[in-house]
């Protein structure tokens, strides 16, 4: 069928395609935006489509190459996300495959093969394959209809995960002038926005911008104090569930790695430092349920659709809003409540922007061309990340104007669920201290007083009245600030000072020995001419003891029925090698527990039941509910 050029003329396709996303995806209602993103597809137009992670991106060009005649190539930068996107489009019965240079050469000639004689809708590629000598004219050869750009923000220099080798992707249009080109992206400012558009060279393009909230995560910050303690307080939270734990260097993955395995919880590192083929085996045992939490580097997860990870914690400091968004993005895909937990330190904005000069710095003293605005864009957004975790104001509110959006209250909450009803400071769990003003001229000025020459943990320690051989040795012991604070434990002191920090009335000067200095800011806040508000944050409250998916989603009468079915997910998926997420995920085997379907047609009327899998799979699931539903109608024997 040939694709018509102009959406509005093209509702027998648009119908086409409805009717192929239900029979093979199991999807009956298309999601916001994707409708609008299909048409202009359809209609050769090109694209710049921005989607929450989870938004449904991928179906916008999965489906239109179900219908249209000719091959959709999808650009993407990892082999992982390429195999986990190719695997669930063959257990829909999707004809797809892909080329990477991790594949065996049998396996590459079988594609080729394929290729040629035109067996495919869809092949998955880098974007060095892509543009390597000769590919695209064969392809072009071949039937080439559309060209889809997954991950699009890695070809701007303002974007969080800049890839030079994106750029090359640039010369399509000058190539070829009439191929369609639909970018695909879950992060993007305005000015990355228009450098995608710019860089492509995309014509008249439709350009979607989706509401970036993610109503279904839970937004939780903290002071880092005891990391491990802290951690494992929110694993503990979602038992036996999947979560990912993200860090900045690779000491601090294998140390929380271990002290998790030493707790019982089932845990492995993950970062570029260990063997590719213990990162492979890793990242499979995670996908495949046979562990629960990953402890990374940002290495981790670019990759990774499972659906059901339940909870994302980030140890430190993120360098930015964006990368922010994409890692916990990777929580909650399936649509159902999860959490999000960041632990900070107010010298992690200090240690990044130290790393982040030191690195512009060292790369022009070698000869590298360096550009001073980027290094400045960089540091900005370092400083956005800062402020979204002293601010106290909604965490969705804030990430969502991140964006250049409108905050919007979800519909449905209840009067008595104050803001978004979904982060620590609409849940009530962060307090103003009613004496700021007074605990931040104390910590200022002893840090004055100590002549701005010593470090966090030192002037803590006077002003709690510690009487250590280096207080005494340095006369801090003598001073008015020794003990103004010894009614407060250390732990909070730090936090305080972090906050401090945070707000940048105090800064950080040394890598080796830091020491604490004060701003301007600090100056005027220490004589009492600038307002300040400091935060007491409690422990997280632990809402949610059970291992559910969501304890707001599951009935508690249904969770059995819903452990029988995920058990026989892992099952199923063992015997045919394929993470259980992509037999089912954990939102269809929700309904399925709610709604135990009896007969075939019942179980297809499911969301994300399609077809192939309603008779591959029909069969197994309809039996093992059959089954629970008959031993509980059972009386027990006396």
């Amino acid at each position: 069928m040939d694709a018509p050029r102009d959406p509005t003329q093209a509702p027998e396709a648009m119908e086409r395609v409805q009717e192929e996303i239900a029979r093979t995806f199991g999807i009956h209602r298309l999601r916001p935006m994707q409708r609008e993103a299909i048409e202009a597809n359809l209609a050769g137009r090109d694209l710049l489509l921005v989607l929450p992670t989870g938004g449904g991106k991928s179906l916008c060009y999965q489906a239109p190459a179900l219908v249209r005649d000719g091959l959709t190539v999808v650009v993407s930068p990892l082999i992982s996300l390429m195999k986990d996107q190719v695997d669930g489009l063959l257990q829909n019965g999707v004809a797809a495959g892909m080329l990477t240079s991790a594949q065996e050469p049998g396996q590459l000639r079988a594609v080729h093969e394929d290729l040629e004689a035109g067996r495919l809708d869809l092949l998955f590629v880098s974007p060095e394959r892509l543009m390597s000598n000769g590919f695209l004219a064969h392809l072009e050869r071949l039937g080439l209809a559309a060209l889809a750009i997954d991950e699009a923000h890695c070809i701007s220099h303002w974007g969080h995960d800049f890839r030079p080798e994106f750029r090359q992707l640039g010369e399509l249009k000058r190539r070829n002038p009439s191929l369609p080109i639909h970018a695909f992206t879950a992060t993007a400012t305005a000015r990355v926005r228009e450098d995608i558009l710019g860089e492509l060279g995309l014509v008249d393009p439709l350009v979607l911008v989706g509401d970036c909230d993610r109503p279904n995560l839970v937004y939780r910050v903290q002071p880092r104090r005891e990391i491990a303690r802290q951690v494992l307080e929110v694993v503990e939270r979602h038992s036996g569930r999947a979560g990912i734990v993200y860090c900045i260097s690779r000491k601090e993955v294998e140390r929380l790695a271990s002290e998790l395995s030493a707790k019982g919880v089932r845990a492995a590192p993950y970062h570029a430092g260990l063997a590719p083929e213990l990162r492979r085996r890793t990242q499979e045992r995670f996908l495949d349920e046979e562990i629960d939490v990953v402890c990374a580097t940002v290495a981790f997860g670019m990759g990774i659709d499972r659906t059901d990870v339940r909870f994302v914690v980030h140890a430190a400091l993120p360098k930015g809003i964006e990368q922010y968004g994409q890692e916990t993005g990777r929580a909650g895909r399936d649509g159902l409540t999860s959490e999000c937990v960041l632990f900070y330190s107010g010298k992690d904005y200090h240690s990044w922007k130290s790393l982040m000069e030191r690195g512009h710095d060292e790369a022009r003293a070698n000869g590298v061309a360096v550009d001073d605005e980027i290094l400045s864009s960089s540091i900005d957004r370092l400083g956005a990340m800062m402020s979204y975790t002293t601010k106290l104001v909604c965490r969705h509110r804030q990430l969502v104007e991140y964006f250049g959006q409108e905050w919007t209250r979800p519909e449905g909450l209840g009067d008595e669920v104050q803001g978004c009803g979904a982060c620590d400071v609409c849940l009530g769990e962060i307090q103003v201290l009613e004496d700021s003003l007074v605990i931040a001229q104390k910590i200022l000025s002893c840090v004055v007083r100590c002549e701005q020459r010593y470090g966090a943990y030192h002037i803590a320690s006077v002003l709690r009245g510690a009487s250590t051989a280096g207080i005494r040795q340095a006369g801090h012991d003598k001073l008015s600030t020794h003990g103004l604070l010894a009614d407060h434990s250390m732990a909070e002191v730090r936090g305080y000072i972090d906050q401090l920090i945070g707000l940048d009335h105090l800064r950080v000067a040394g890598d080796r020995y830091p020491v604490l200095y004060l701003s301007q800011t600090g100056v005027e806040v220490m004589r009492a001419e600038r307002e300040i508000e400091l935060l007491a944050v409690p422990r997280a409250k632990r809402e949610r003891s059970r291992s559910t998916p969501a304890a707001a989603e599951l009935d508690p009468a249904d969770e059995p029925l819903f452990e029988v079915l995920r058990t026989l997910r892992r099952d199923l998926a063992r015997e045919r090698a394929v993470p259980p997420y992509l037999i089912f995920n954990d939102r269809t085997l929700v309904q399925m527990a709610a709604e135990k379907p009896t007969d075939p047609d019942a179980f297809l009327a499911l969301r994300g039941v399609g077809e192939k899998k309603a008779a591959d799979l029909g069969p197994a699931f309809l039996g093992a509910i059959a089954d629970f539903l008959g031993a509980a109608q059972t009386p027990a024997t006396p």
